[in-house]
């Protein structure tokens, strides 16, 4: 008979929250998003126990999509196993996030932003879940053919129903962000959170989307924070053949690898150990000393690999100097 999962009684020890925006909410400094290494090509005994670490270690977010696999659902439909076998017993503890937005089944309404879509692929989350509701329900890209009234007009509704508590917007601009708040606002259900790409290597959102929110009172999410595994010592003497770069299929490609990046990797390494702590620690940490960031989005392959990513919160300041030496790699 397999044991039931009984969470660590300290798991809110160790963990630091941060307020979201301008909500009740707090989310945990990191938390774990399951894109990778939880579909059906995965092993369920590895990521069971990535989920379990996570929850004893005081992260309380998971972060999922329709599509995260692969294949297509099978993440969701795992996570929704993991919850049965035992964490489900914490569901008021756990806050549980999914989005709709990219391609997720064949025809015209499997895609985008239309308010058929979104609601029909949150039906089919909860169902592959085994959840009356979400958290965070997610618009996860905007749709440049469907009026921006019709996919926030739908997110409210979702509100409204008690599908979700809350909902986000994700891989949206700053000009499409103000638009998508102000008219949430018209619906009285504010938006919690933007998820977007962030990292050292990825700035994208420093000049306009981060003052917004900060003005807004909307949390942000990073993802991507370690650049798909660029900020780690993975890539510090090149390509390493078990790497996402060396596979053909992950959206880390060979070409995006240059020996220029790899020189600044090195570089940025150099810092990192003089802090004492890896390169991927403190990339996180950079993210963690602005307080517009409420949470950073990790995927772990590894038990091991995710309890390196929390030691990142032990030290997430830095003085003025390792801010210019950064901003001069």
């Amino acid at each position: 008979m397999e044991s039931i999962y009984k969470a660590n009684e300290d798991r809110y020890n160790g963990m630091m929250y941060r307020r979201c925006g301008r909500s009740g909410i707090l989310l945990p400094a990191v938390s774990l998003g399951l894109w990778h290494n939880f579909g059906s090509v995965d092993l369920f005994s590895n990521f069971i126990r990535i989920a379990h670490t996570a929850f004893d270690n005081g992260i309380t977010h998971f972060d999922l999509a329709n599509n995260y696999g692969p294949v297509y659902g099978s993440a969701e439909e795992n996570f929704g196993r993991i919850l049965k076998k035992g964490l489900g017993a914490y569901r008021d503890e756990l806050l549980i996030s999914t989005k709709a937005g990219y391609d997720m089944w064949p025809g015209p309404y499997g895609n985008w932003g239309s308010r058929k879509y979104l609601m029909a692929s949150l039906d089919q989350s909860l169902k592959r879940m085994g959840l009356d509701y979400v958290d965070i329900f997610y618009s996860h890209r905007p749709d440049p053919e469907t009026p921006l009234e019709e996919t926030m007009g739908a997110l409210a509704d979702i509100v409204r129903q008690g599908k979700a508590l809350y909902v986000g917007i994700s891989n949206y601009n700053a000009e499409q962000t103000a638009k998508a708040l102000a008219i949430l606002k018209e619906h009285r259900v504010p938006c919690l959170i933007h998820q977007a790409r962030y990292s050292l290597f990825d700035r994208w959102t420093e000049p306009d989307l981060l003052p917004l929110l900060k003005e807004e009172g909307v949390g942000m999410i990073a993802f991507s924070p370690l650049a798909q595994g660029l900020l780690t010592n993975k890539y510090l003497h090149g390509i390493p053949e078990n790497s996402r770069a060396a596979k053909s299929t992950g959206h880390l490609q060979r070409e995006q690898v240059t020996e220029e990046k790899i020189n600044k990797i090195r570089r940025l390494n150099e810092l990192a150990m003089e802090r004492g702590q890896t390169l991927a620690e403190m990339a996180l940490a950079w993210l963690l000393k602005d307080d517009r960031v409420t949470s950073v989005l990790v995927g772990a392959s590894s038990v091991d690999q995710l309890l390196d990513n929390l030691k990142a919160l032990e030290n997430i300041s830095f003085t003025a100097k390792e801010q210019e030496r950064i901003e001069r790699i």
